[in-house]
């Protein structure tokens, strides 16, 4: 069972097991490793291409609206293997202008994906209204602390990322070999329930605690394949399910395909894990996605359709 049956977040009412969320991600870098990032680094740095930055970042939200989106994600650093850390400047610079103006533009609810404490406080002044952090509020205290302070949201994702367990080829992108876990649903599960252990002590209730397995993060093509087989296991734990598979490296090892061929791929991967009890699935591909949601949804949620 579930600890909240449902999230209120701007004028917009989540509620958990009706139907499945579609949240779409707006990278503010360079070096995505889907090859969707909106800053130009042919370009160099000024204020000619934070404005080019921000008017691609615009477009590409009206475009994520007109096709239903529920959340916008707004990230300024890549984590994709390999990728090189961004310093808090450069991340603030980034995001900020972007989150600002969608919050002026839109009533669609704002996400800010980082990990840093100082980049999470400045986005939600800005208008972000959740906080997702890739490293389940491990990598900097004071995130915790922001997110209790503002009483918004946060999304909690398993990561065991390493640099040495990657592995980079030229069409594929990055994977991680060698990854070991004793049991590997059960250490995932386990590793959450520390990240949700690290919220309750900042004062972070339940009903603002949404879990993301970590599909692609510190895990090898097989045991992300696994992973997604048993999201239910995941789901069991009795906070709402983030899945973010789309264009993931799982993919293009799995049917050899580089980032920008993998929408079957995404496609049936958001449909299996909404198969197994996904809230909100985080994608690039917002048209096709939320066309594969409502249609998994109608399979396995039964819920109305338009006639």
């Amino acid at each position: 069972m579930l600890h909240s049956v449902s999230l209120s977040l701007k004028d917009h009412v989540f509620r958990w097991g009706e139907r499945t969320y579609v949240m779409g991600v707006l990278n503010i870098t360079s070096d995505s490793f889907s090859g969707d990032g909106l800053i130009d680094a042919s370009i160099s740095s000024g204020t000619t291409v934070m404005a080019e930055m921000l008017d691609r970042a615009m477009l590409q939200a009206h475009r994520f609206v007109a096709a239903g989106v529920d959340l916008l994600d707004v990230g300024g650093e890549s984590t994709r293997p390999g990728s090189q850390p961004v310093t808090v400047d450069e991340e603030l610079n980034r995001v900020i202008p972007v989150v600002s103006a969608l919050a002026s533009e839109f009533q669609t609810p704002i996400s800010i994906d980082t990990y840093k404490a100082s980049v999470a406080e400045a986005a939600l002044e800005a208008g972000a209204c959740l906080v997702n952090d890739v490293w389940g509020l491990r990598a900097d205290p004071g995130l915790a602390r922001v997110v209790a302070r503002r009483g918004v949201p946060v999304i909690l994702m398993h990561n065991r990322s390493s640099w040495v367990h990657a592995e980079i080829k030229e069409q594929l992108g990055g994977r991680y070999i060698g990854m070991e876990y004793s049991n590997l649903v059960e250490d995932i599960c386990n590793e959450l329930m520390e990240s949700v252990e690290l919220a309750h002590l900042a004062g972070i209730a339940d009903e603002n605690i949404i879990l993301d397995p970590g599909i692609g993060f510190g895990k090898t093509v097989e045991q992300n394949l696994e992973l997604l087989d048993r999201l239910d296991e995941i789901r069991a734990l009795g906070y709402p399910l983030l899945l973010g598979p789309s264009r993931k490296s799982f993919i293009g090892y799995t049917l050899n395909l580089p980032p920008e061929e993998r929408l079957e791929g995404t496609a049936a991967s958001v449909a299996i894990g909404i198969a197994r009890g996904a809230d909100i699935v985080r994608v690039h591909d917002v048209e096709a996605m939320t066309r594969v949601a409502r249609m998994a949804d109608a399979i396995t949620r039964r819920t109305p359709q338009i006639t």
